[in-house]
């Protein structure tokens, strides 16, 4: 990586499946990364497995890129442009890659659920600004995601009903890894407020 100082930093915007992230990330006005696009692919042999044969365990970090998201994280702080793979969740493949270009934005919102795991490395190499773990109530959020996953027609019935029941016993300890991690435990009004006031600070220095 260059020596020099990136033009731009990103808030880290993680948070339980359906906990709002996304919609959140789009209130604020800033350009989005999609971090979820850095899934890796279904035939995969580093995929990690659920026990008993369950299939892919797809809320497992091991599923995910976190070396091609951070690099895709410091193209765009140097640069303000990378390209980006468009994931397609139903058939768990990437099916296409796009450009993401930032401009002279002094910031950027980069957001998914393995967005914790790579805070360490993104402080270290100058490119944070902010770590967010959003979250709610277990039981809006299983609502929340389940009505998603079923208009987006992500996986089946049964899988996304499975998976959802698993997912909201395990949210509070989802939300303890996370912050563990490093990224602020906060509901959506306090992110938005802090979210803004990082953007304000960005915007003046830059001035």
């Amino acid at each position: 990586m260059s020596s020099q100082p990136p033009a731009a930093r990103a808030i880290l915007l993680t948070g339980p499946s359906g906990s709002g992230k996304s919609s959140l990330a789009a209130r604020t006005g800033l350009p989005v990364l999609n971090l979820d696009d850095f899934y890796k692919e279904g035939d995969d042999a580093t995929l990690p497995r659920l026990p008993h044969g369950a299939g892919t365990d797809w809320d497992s970090p091991l599923a995910w890129d976190a070396s091609a998201a951070v690099a895709a994280l410091g193209a765009l702080c140097r640069t303000g442009r990378t390209t980006v793979p468009v994931y397609d969740i139903a058939t768990s493949a990437r099916i296409s890659e796009g450009a993401l270009d930032i401009g002279r934005a002094p910031l950027f919102v980069a957001e998914g659920i393995f967005a914790a795991d790579i805070i360490a490395r993104c402080r270290e190499l100058g490119l944070l600004a902010d770590a967010l773990c959003l979250h709610g109530r277990p039981s809006t959020t299983f609502r929340r995601r389940l009505a998603r996953d079923l208009r987006e027609g992500r996986k089946s019935v049964t899988v996304l009903l499975r998976r959802g029941w698993r997912l909201m016993r395990a949210e509070r300890a989802i939300v303890a890894r996370q912050t563990a991690l490093g990224a602020h435990p906060c509901g959506r009004d306090e992110a938005l407020a802090r979210i803004a006031a990082v953007n304000a600070e960005r915007n003046r220095v830059g001035t």
